[in-house]
C-alpha cells in the first residue's frame, strides 16, 4: 500500500496540516485535526457518489460503501496520520515541560 503513495497524498498531508494549524487557536489541536480529516473524508465520499451517478441518484450511504480504492483510502489516511502525529507530538512535548 505504501508503494502507491503519489504527489496528491503528499499534498493532502500538507493541506491537512495547514487546516489543522489554522483552526488550532479556535478549537484546539485535536478538534482542528479532526476537522481537517473530515474535509478529506467528505471529499472522497462525494467523489464516490459522483461515480455512482450523483447524489440525487444514489442512496445516502452509497459513497461510504462503494468505489474505495487504495488511492482513495490514502487520500484520507495521509492527512489523518499527519494531524494525529502533530497532536500527539504536541501533547507529549507539553507533558514533558
Amino acid at each position: 500500500m505504501l508503494a502507491e503513495l503519489n504527489a496528491s497524498h503528499l499534498e493532502h498531508l500538507v493541506i491537512g496540516g495547514g487546516i489543522q494549524l489554522l483552526l488550532w487557536p479556535f478549537f484546539g489541536r485535536w478538534a482542528a485535526g479532526g476537522m481537517a480529516v473530515a474535509v478529506f473524508l467528505g471529499r472522497e465520499i462525494a467523489q464516490h457518489e459522483y461515480k455512482g451517478g450523483g447524489g440525487n441518484v444514489v442512496s445516502w450511504y452509497y459513497g461510504m460503501l462503494n468505489h474505495w480504492t487504495a488511492d482513495s483510502l490514502l487520500d484520507v489516511a495521509t492527512p489523518l496520520a499527519g494531524c494525529l502525529l502533530v497532536a500527539v507530538a504536541v501533547s507529549a512535548w507539553q507533558r514533558g515541560k
